[in-house]
């Protein structure tokens, strides 16, 4: 034979994937003439069945595994059930014993809700479980709000609904827009999702408390306010998220947009004090705020032209 055994073996796996040159094809193909032992190699190389049976045994195991942690975790989490159920039931007890109304009762069972959210729900939902736990806790959240504001006769409960509503989404918002099921039906759309959703629950926030607390002068001042500051963040996002350029550019174009800001920001406030201290404004508290705007505005410029050098060396 021309090629020795060992030689030809060692291609076998790659005449078998086709990845071999047309020259070691060719070699393994004169040698399999010859040699019976190699061309029984190649049949059983060929051959798939212990590949699918290995796939298949692996796959039983990491299911049958699987079923193994969700009862441990539904188990766990109907012992915690049953804890958080002691306390609501003695409460009810010891509140009908001293002939009082189901009045903190309530209370107590809102609470335990909160907390069996965080933990009980993620150890018995079967999928989905960042999703749930969270809808579940903002939901017994704003429940135990409204059970307190009740039975205190309070009058708050909107403005503390909003206002954690508001906190919730910024903070987890990010989270669930990435987890399923959410991120299935918002696909490359996230990011724009989230800003709108702490847009609007901002939004509802003060205008829940304009309507509760805020006198006749409160939405322009808050509006006025707020406006700017929410134009300034969405500014960002998009240079951030939709500029097609190098971080340098993106940088740059932040940098000179955030130093303009302070500026316009700084003369926003001051005209506000102003207006309602009743006093004549100075371009005296102006100059300070502006050279560090002219400073930051000439860094951002700065940095959007190494930006620019960088990309254009980059092409070339």
């Amino acid at each position: 034979m021309k090629y020795d055994c060992d030689v030809i073996q060692d291609i076998l796996p790659l005449y078998k994937d086709g990845i071999c040159s047309p020259a070691s094809r060719k070699a393994v193909e004169e040698h399999m003439e010859e040699c019976p032992k190699c061309k029984e190699m190649l049949s059983k190389l060929a051959d798939t069945a212990i590949d699918e049976m290995i796939v298949k045994d692996r796959d039983e195991v990491i299911k049958s595994q699987s079923k193994y942690f969700k009862r441990r975790s539904a188990l766990v989490g109907s012992i915690f059930a049953a804890i958080f159920a002691i306390p609501i039931l003695v409460c009810l007890i010891v509140n009908l014993a001293t002939g009082h109304s189901l009045t903190w009762f309530f209370i107590v069972l809102a609470a335990m809700m909160v907390a069996s959210s965080l933990i009980v729900v993620p150890l018995v939902a079967p999928k989905n479980r960042m999703f749930l736990t969270m809808t579940s806790f903002t939901g017994s959240l704003l429940l135990l709000l409204a059970v307190v504001c009740i039975y205190t006769g309070g009058r708050w409960y909107f403005i503390a609904a909003t206002a954690v509503l508001f906190g919730l989404t910024v903070v987890f918002g990010p989270f669930i827009a990435n987890r399923r099921p959410v991120n299935a039906y918002l696909k490359n759309y996230k990011g724009l999702t989230v800003m709108a959703a702490d847009t609007i629950t901002f939004y509802l926030m003060i205008f829940t408390i304009g309507l509760t607390v805020g006198g006749a002068g409160f939405f322009p001042i808050a509006l006025s306010v707020s406006v700017p500051i929410i134009m300034i963040i969405w500014a960002i996002f998009a240079v951030a998220r939709y500029v097609g350029s190098n971080g340098f550019v993106k940088a740059g174009i932040i940098i000179a947009i955030l130093s303009a800001s302070t500026y316009w920001g700084t003369e926003l406030i001051m005209q506000l004090v102003m207006r309602f201290d009743n006093v004549e404004g100075s371009y005296i508290y102006s100059t300070v705020p502006m050279g560090y705007s002219i400073m930051g505005i000439v860094i951002g410029a700065v940095f959007t032209i190494i930006g620019l050098l960088v990309g254009k060396r980059g092409e070339e």
